[in-house]
């Protein structure tokens, strides 16, 4: 096997590595994201792919394809949404692309070498511009007919309290979606809310605002133990911005107890190990997954 290239397209930024045939490191690149919409990522995708040189290509973004279109869905992106984004991007490039949900690219590399290695079952979960899931299975991503396995950020968030009511309209346009109160810019809107200060989440994070941080993780602990209940996983790892914050792994686990159709919980809580980097990790290992260690 050749070179291995990974692109994973946020929010906020597009970043893209290519790993040698032993998995090592050649050639990172990361570049913002355009905002200008979807002619403006095409052509920055496929100039940072050529930039990243030849091998396999694999794609993470923030959404799905459908598979009875192949047109892009679910994206948080939305000028991506209905659009042929795998074929224009395979004509632009003149080469064959796999492209997958950027959570399912996350979870497959934490659950390959990174946080949780070893584990049957990984869920794992971006907190980030959107918030986004994906499921590997004995180290194989769960997509499903739907293309759709592990999007729990647009489940309903449990036993809404009067904290969180009025239900707040998410991007999707249904009301009370998980994103809409666990995605970074949800959580500095919350802020805002609350105080009248707006704030980016590093800043909130960093002041310490324990209230608004104490309705995060309540929030966040109701959410996962819906999941828990349901795909009972070995592992949850986070990644993405809202990952950063430490307390999260100490405290969540304290509350979700109450949630959780269960006398214990050995589900573990962990930080992703390859940071915001494992998604371009994931996607450079869409065509298999790295060497075993020498």
């Amino acid at each position: 096997m050749g070179h291995r290239i990974g692109i994973d397209l946020g929010g906020t930024k597009i970043e893209a590595l290519t790993l040698d045939a032993q998995g090592r490191e050649v050639f990172r690149k990361r570049v913002p994201a355009p905002t200008s919409g979807y002619d403006a990522t095409l052509a920055a995708v496929a100039a940072i792919a050529r930039e990243a040189g030849e091998g396999s290509l694999g794609i993470g973004i923030p959404g799905a394809l459908s598979p009875v279109t192949g047109l892009v869905k679910n994206a948080n992106s939305t000028h991506l949404i209905g659009h042929p984004f795998k074929q224009d991007l395979e004509r632009a490039l003149g080469r064959e692309v796999r492209m997958a949900n950027d959570a399912n690219c996350f979870a497959l590399s934490e659950a390959v070498d990174g946080a949780a290695a070893g584990a049957e079952v990984v869920f794992g979960v971006i907190l980030g511009t959107g918030v986004g899931g994906g499921v590997v299975v004995r180290g194989q991503v769960l997509t499903g007919p739907n293309a759709i396995a592990g999007e729990w950020g647009h489940n309903p968030l449990p036993l809404p309290t009067a904290q969180d009511l009025p239900l707040r309209e998410c991007y999707c346009h249904r009301l009370g979606c998980i994103e809409a109160y666990l995605s970074g810019p949800s959580f500095a809107r919350d802020h805002e809310q609350a105080t009248g200060e707006r704030l980016s989440p590093e800043e909130i994070v960093r002041r310490g605002a324990e209230a608004t941080l104490a309705r995060y993780e309540e929030r966040l602990a109701r959410a996962l133990g819906s999941i828990i209940n349901v795909l009972d996983p070995d592992v949850v790892v986070l990644g993405g911005g809202m990952s950063n914050v430490q307390r999260i792994y100490d405290n969540v686990p304290k509350i979700w107890g109450r949630y959780i159709f269960s006398d214990y919980v050995a589900t573990r809580l962990v930080r992703a190990m390859h940071g915001d980097s494992s998604g371009v990790r994931g996607a450079a290992w869409l065509w298999g997954g790295p060497p075993p260690p020498q």
